[in-house]
């Protein structure tokens, strides 16, 4: 009896085409969900509360200062205070003992019992000068031209095309300072004997100050130009309130950095340079708790497109509230140097005052002319005694070949014969 043996039939391939379609129906549903996300929490997502990212960054800006305040203390020390001492005059003489409590003891300023002042005076100069600098900006759009120079400088991302700026507005209202009250400060900065005086005042400011620009987004991967955005950008400064401190920071001398070399004996040379002296400044800050509010408008695309994104203001805001306490916020503190207090005529203007700049510049212009006239006179004469003693030389010679034995020797005087 045979048997007959059959082979088993092979099964369609179906798990490996099912588990294809999973695949890439997950991946496609996975795309979907990533730029569903993406719409919903960048494009329409709800920013926080002006209150509480105020509240944050104050609190952020405030625990920076206070690390900075202790990381001073604790570096602080005689030997570092030392190189701030500054270099003194055989000639004039200096009052001992000229500290910040002897400057307020003097001018009568109790710190503790002062009452502060409002500043009525300061609000009205500075709001003249603020109302010149206006009227200034609208000449020959010079604020125009800077602004465009300025963002379109060398900082300028790669991403970014050619920015051009289509609204300036520098706003109507004036800034309001008050409440301005001295006080002693002990740190490290002016390296002064005991501290420096700090005026602080409170600011505020409500106005409307607004720079509107365009430009494009270019995305150049994976090959130039594979992209480009539209995107316009109107940013203003609705509010401004905060705490301003200004200070003076004495000039200082310190030891020439040249002096100084890697051994132990430096050469005299090196030795002799004068140490190196700062300038006088006026250095002024803002504290850590001030306000900023700011309105940013945004416009996205060509044709579809999206007005006021919130994630863009978000980013906007966030990168500008850095670059102020990057600049003018404590710890940080800005410095304009001083020029010298003492009066000069030519600074000089008024009723005689201009006649006597005049005076001056014809002074000089006569010194200078004076000096010419001697410079191209002593030039004249070296070219006349250069003339004689080439002549003499020339005599001399010809005296010589006569047989006489005698010759004149060149710069002597006429007739002096030498053998």
């Amino acid at each position: 009896m045979s048997t007959t043996q059959y082979a088993p039939s092979p099964t369609p391939p179906q798990q490996s085409s099912l588990s294809f379609t999973q695949g890439f129906l997950l991946g496609q549903l996975s795309v979907v969900i990533l730029i569903g996300a993406f719409i919903k929490f960048f494009i329409f997502g709800e920013p926080p509360s002006p209150e509480t990212t105020a509240s944050a960054r104050a609190l952020a800006r405030r625990n920076r200062a206070l690390a900075h305040r202790r990381s001073v203390s604790i570096n602080s020390s005689p030997t570092s205070q030392k190189l701030h001492t500054k270099r003194s005059s055989n000639f004039l003489r200096t009052p001992t003992g000229l500290t910040t409590g002897t400057i307020l003891s003097k001018t009568y300023y109790n710190v503790n019992s002062h009452q502060p002042e409002s500043l009525d005076w300061f609000n009205v100069l500075i709001a003249q000068t603020i109302a010149q600098f206006r009227d200034d900006a609208h000449q020959d759009d010079a604020i125009l031209t800077s602004l465009t120079a300025a963002l379109n400088g060398s900082q300028k991302p790669d991403f970014l095309s050619s920015i051009a700026v289509t609204e300036i507005s520098l706003g109507d209202d004036f800034p309001i300072f008050s409440n301005c009250r001295v006080h002693p400060v002990d740190d490290d900065v002016s390296g002064a004997e005991g501290g420096r005086l700090q005026a602080r005042m409170d600011v505020d400011l409500s106005d409307s100050i607004t720079l509107g620009v365009e430009t494009k987004i270019v995305l150049n991967y994976p090959k130039p130009l594979t992209a480009i955005l539209p995107i316009a950008l109107a940013v203003s400064v609705v509010r401004f309130s905060g705490t301003l401190s200004i200070s003076f920071l004495p000039s200082t001398s310190a030891p020439n950095p040249a002096a100084s070399s890697s051994s132990n004996t430096p050469s005299p040379a090196s030795s002799s340079l004068p140490p190196s002296t700062t300038p006088t400044t006026l250095a002024f800050s803002f504290l850590p708790d001030y306000r900023l509010d700011l309105s940013v408008r945004s416009l996205l695309g060509s044709r579809s497109r999206l007005q006021d994104v919130p994630k863009i203001a978000q980013l906007v805001e966030n990168r500008l509230h850095a670059w102020f306490d990057e600049r003018c916020v404590e710890p940080t503190v800005q410095q304009v140097v001083l020029p010298s207090l003492w009066p000069r005529k030519k600074n000089t203007r008024g009723p005689t005052g201009e006649e006597e700049a005049k005076g001056e510049e014809r002074d000089v212009r006569e010194e200078a002319r004076r000096e010419g006239e001697d410079e191209r006179r002593a030039e004249r004469e070296r070219r006349e005694d250069a003339e004689g003693l080439r002549w003499r030389s020339r005599h001399g010679e010809g005296s010589g070949g006569s047989g006489s034995g005698r010759y004149e020797m060149p710069g002597a005087m006429p007739g002096m014969m030498v053998a």
